[in-house]
C-alpha cells in the first residue's frame, strides 16, 4: 500500500504546529517557543524550518520527530525540516501567550536580556507562585540549561527562570 500526501496550506501547518509541545516544557507548543522559523507549503510537499533555543539542544531531534508525527498524522507523509542557526534565537521570539503559560506551569518567564553571571544575579525575577520579587539566583542552570535556578525568599520555593538570550 503507498501512502500518499494530502494538499496542506501554511495556514493549517501552523495550526498543526501549535499542537506540538515542547518535550522538555510540555506547556508551551514550539510555535510558543517561537522555534519555527518558515512553513513552505509546494504541492504536496511541506518543509518547517526550526531554530534550536540553544545550539546543540538535545530536544531538537525529538521535536522533529514529532512535528513529523503530527504531519503524518494529518495524512502528510513528504516532510523535510532543517534547522537554522543564524539568526540564533532569542526570547523576543517567544508569544506573550507562552510566557504566561510558562508562569501558569511555575517557570518564571524571561523579564530582561541577560548577558553574564552578574546580570542574572541582580535581575528581579518574579515568584511564579506568589509573584513577589524578592528572589534570589541559586543556580546559574536549572533543570535543564536555558534555565536558571531561582529561589523566593517569600514563599521560600525554588523555581526555575527561562534565561534571556
Amino acid at each position: 500500500m503507498e501512502l500518499l500526501t494530502k494538499h496542506i496550506t501554511e495556514q493549517q501547518t501552523w495550526k498543526i504546529l501549535e499542537s506540538v509541545s515542547d518535550p522538555e516544557i510540555p506547556v508551551l507548543s514550539v510555535v510558543d517557543l517561537g522555534i519555527i522559523r518558515e512553513v513552505i507549503c509546494d504541492e504536496n510537499h511541506v518543509e518547517i524550518v526550526i531554530t534550536p533555543t540553544y545550539s546543540g539542544c538535545p530536544a531538537m531531534d525529538v521535536i522533529s520527530m514529532n512535528i513529523r508525527i503530527a504531519l503524518f498524522e494529518e495524512g502528510i507523509t513528504s516532510v523535510k525540516i532543517s534547522q537554522q542557526l543564524s539568526p540564533a534565537w532569542t526570547t523576543d521570539w517567544m508569544t506573550e501567550s507562552g510566557k504566561e503559560k510558562l508562569s501558569a506551569y511555575g517557570i518564571a518567564p524571561p523579564v530582561a536580556i541577560t548577558l553574564d553571571e552578574d546580570h542574572l544575579k541582580k535581575l528581579q525575577v518574579p515568584c511564579p507562585l506568589c509573584r513577589s520579587v524578592n528572589t534570589q539566583l541559586i543556580s546559574h542552570f536549572g533543570s535543564t540549561s536555558c534555565k536558571a535556578l531561582y529561589q523566593c525568599m517569600e514563599c521560600m520555593e525554588p523555581f526555575d527562570y527561562f534565561k534571556c538570550h
